[in-house]
């Protein structure tokens, strides 16, 4: 086939596939246009999954009418004027299809009204060309009236899913601009029903509460950023609402909603010993940069963007989650009917300290303001729990949780000190391990030696153990050691350090079962008092819970 140029309506239809993917691009290409329009309010209404209607509704700046017709050429703006505007793009756009593209595939009508205009222009599109124009009576504003998506494109229709699906995924986008601008009104109608109606009050905890609910709203902490750049502000959750999924986190660069797996990561990292595996943060997080410091032009639905400086981007969300979660590491408590829900006792302890921009990202300890209370120990439940007396009530301590957290701490700050003990063994250990953790062995034996381990390459799948950390010594640590290469050839090796102290320390903890003396008990729980992290073991899970006072009057009838 010989090069020609391609006709114009299939360079439009090309174009048109980059932009619109499914009915909830042309949701959010609209709903972009009315908040850079400087719209308050914004309706949108959406029929039969966005293909049958989509109308956007505000009340912008609207477009003059001399220039409406020039609004769906290709690459026609107001958003930048010359080559320097491409590097410090503050709108939320700017890739110049959206318009043009839209009417490529679907029905468009528009109608918009500029200040000092005393009626609104009314355009009526069809395969990208103007049918109609005429003037309407309406307030200061415009709507964009989308109909019948990909009805001359079968091919796209038939790879989008469900109604219920595409409505989820319009409902999305409207949800994160209103948690991204909470001083503007959203409204959100699907098929008639009203799906989401937020204040516009300005309050980014009142749109929580309209997108999330009011369970979450009222467990989100707020995050009071540096006034340094970059700038981390928003809201998360506390650890008692996780959730299984990653569709709470929310990003923003300067209010421009976007996905990365860069900062989901920082916030990841940031709750790292709070959440259970397989368990989420809820995060509302908008970061703010100077506009030549982030390429929004990277992707053709602006959904990526990419930094000049990961790394301090990176640091900056990592140290302002960690520091709003420091003062609010809870401790379950029990309620009636047996429902463990979280206390919100806060008492004063040392200041945490923080990881910079530019430093070793590896996880500093993450001081509690929640310390402990002085706690008597009053026995021991089946051979596995801690009863204690506290001045607020009763607390059930996992001896097991409790300890791993305790020798955790006790590991990670000989390790940080280079003093870990070390216990030589009267003759070498041959250790054999299968093909994939030999090749983690490989990588790692030398680096295991600061945490205590002496091991050489014997031959084959053979190592010679000369040397283990004192704390294993007595426990099964050839078994300690095949369950971390594992634990290393099947998960992230990004901290990869972080792992050995882990399972050193679940490795080395009392089990549940074991009887513990009175006086083990009360060491066991004096280091736990004194432990940075008292709530939680290395795993996320939690290490006691408590039943006040009030609530043992309550279930006793004595109140």
């Amino acid at each position: 086939m010989p090069i020609k140029a391609l006709a114009p309506q299939v360079v439009a239809r090309i174009a048109a596939g980059e932009v619109v993917e499914r009915p909830a691009s042309v949701v959010k290409e609209l709903v972009e246009n009315s908040l850079d329009a400087g719209a308050t309010q914004i309706s949108v209404e959406v029929g039969g999954g966005g293909v049958s209607l989509i109308k956007v509704t505000d009340n912008g700046a609207g477009i003059p009418s001399e220039e409406v017709e020039l609004a769906f050429e290709r690459y026609a703006t107001s958003k930048i004027g010359d080559l320097d505007d491409l590097e410090s793009i503050s709108s939320l756009g700017f890739r110049g299809e959206a318009l043009s593209s839209i009417t490529a595939v679907a029905q468009v009508d528009m109608t918009t009204c500029a200040d000092g205009e005393k009626v609104a222009t009314h355009l009526g599109l069809e395969d990208g060309a103007i049918a109609s124009r005429s003037t309407k009576g309406r307030s200061q504003g415009t709507t964009v009236t989308v109909l019948n998506l990909f009805r001359k494109i079968p091919a796209r229709l038939k790879f989008l899913k469900s109604i219920a699906t595409e409505n989820s995924h319009i409902a999305n986008v409207v949800s994160q601009y209103a948690l991204a601008f909470p001083e503007v009104k959203f409204s959100l109608s699907l098929d008639g029903r009203v799906a989401l109606r937020t204040p516009g009050s300005g309050k980014l905890l009142d749109s929580v509460a309209e997108v999330y609910g009011a369970e979450i709203a009222g467990n989100m902490i707020e995050l009071k950023g540096e006034a340094t750049i970059p700038r981390v502000t928003g809201m998360v959750g506390l650890p008692r609402v996780s959730r299984s999924g990653w569709g709470y986190l929310s990003f923003f660069i300067n209010r421009r909603w976007v996905n990365s797996r860069m900062l989901a990561r920082a916030v990841e990292e940031a709750y790292h010993g709070l959440l259970m595996v397989g368990r989420h943060p809820v995060a509302v997080i908008d970061i703010l940069l100077p506009a030549q410091d982030v390429d929004v032009n990277i992707h053709p639905t602006k959904s990526e963007v990419k930094f000049a400086n990961e790394r301090a981007v990176f640091s900056a969300v990592y140290r302002t989650v960690r520091q709003a979660l420091a003062g609010q590491t809870p401790v379950p408590h029990v309620e009636a009917a047996n429902k463990p829900v979280f206390s919100s006792v806060v008492r004063e302890s040392a200041s945490p300290t923080y990881v910079g921009a530019g430093a070793d990202l590896s996880f500093p300890p993450l001081t509690s303001a929640a310390a402990l209370p002085v706690l008597r120990v009053l026995g021991q439940l089946d051979n596995s729990y801690i009863i204690a007396e506290g001045p607020d009530g009763l607390y059930l301590i996992d001896q097991h949780a409790a300890h791993e957290r305790v020798l955790f701490e006790r590991i990670e700050r000989q390790r940080a000190q280079r003093e870990i003990e070390v216990q030589g063994l009267l003759e070498p250990m041959p250790l054999e391990v299968s093909p994939r953790q030999e090749a983690e062995l490989w990588s790692h034996y030398q680096e295991l030696a600061e945490f205590g381990f002496a091991i050489e390459p014997f031959g084959g799948k053979t190592f010679l153990v000369r040397a283990v950390p004192a704390i294993v010594h007595d426990r099964d640590w050839a078994g300690m050691l095949r369950e971390l290469l594992d634990s290393l050839s099947e998960g992230d090796k990004s901290n990869w350090a972080e792992t050995v102290i882990i399972t050193m320390a679940c490795h080395s903890a009392v089990r549940a079962g074991q009887a513990l003396t009175d006086s083990e008990m009360r060491e066991l729980v004096r280091q736990l008092e004194q432990a940075a992290t008292p709530h939680t073991c290395p795993h996320g899970r939690p290490t006691m819970i408590h039943l006040s006072y009030g609530q043992l009057k309550k279930d006793f009838g004595r109140t």
